[in-house]
């Protein structure tokens, strides 16, 4: 196999030496905020095909991550599925099990079944397909970054409908992580439906409400 010329395949790179042909990047958005839901994404690109664009979504400004999300999802030889697990789901199992869940719901949607995962971090879910979990892979696998990319551009995309529905807490802005706007905005307008009951302090203002 010819030597690809691209730090971000080089984990791809040894997998296809595995003899592996569908390998599947997959990357969470939303493990951190106060509200919302988790999303994840796993996304299938081609042995061979490159993307200089693409990288850890956390390093691209949003315009231009916008414009690489799009040309991700409407490639024609790119696959991708997104998982999504709610906040009542968050609370009912933990922050880290509705991550997995939402990855495996994000393998499960994809057209074709991967036959290896690569998957962000070092905590890895239960599943029967062979993987490996990379430290900071968001910036280190091309097919984890694109991942990354279609995870932060859902799950934006779902906070900025949810600012629609509850403005006084400018979702828009913050995209429920714990900025000091958003916790002005818990303290003066208590918990939405969408806050995390389980996340302090959402969890303490929900006591202190209870006890008064």
């Amino acid at each position: 196999m010819p030597e690809i010329k691209c730090p971000l395949l080089h984990f791809e790179t040894e997998v296809y030496a595995m003899g592996y042909k569908r390998i599947a990047g997959v990357d969470e958005a939303g493990r951190g905020p106060l509200a919302g839901p988790v999303v994840a994404a796993a996304c299938i690109i081609p042995e061979g095909l490159i993307l200089e664009d693409v990288d850890d979504s956390k390093k691209i400004p949003p315009e231009k991550r916008k414009s690489i999300y799009l040309e991700l999802i409407n490639h024609p030889q790119i696959e991708f599925g997104v998982g999504i697990v709610d906040v009542k789901r968050i609370d009912e199992i933990n922050i880290l099990q509705a991550t997995f869940e939402a990855m495996l719901l994000a393998v499960k949607e994809l057209a074709i079944d991967p036959d290896y995962l690569l998957i962000d971090g070092n905590r890895l879910p239960k599943t029967q397909f062979p993987m490996k979990g990379i430290i900071k892979g968001d910036s280190r696998s091309q097919s984890i970054a694109a991942a990354s990319i279609i995870a932060k551009e859902t799950r934006d995309a779902i906070m900025y409908k949810y600012h629609e529905k509850y403005p006084e807490y400018q979702f828009d802005l913050h995209k429920g992580y714990a900025t000091q706007k958003h916790l002005i905005a818990l303290q003066t307008h208590g918990p939405s439906p969408i806050h995390r009951h389980s996340f302090e302090p959402v969890k303490s203002l929900l006591l202190n409400n209870i006890c008064s």
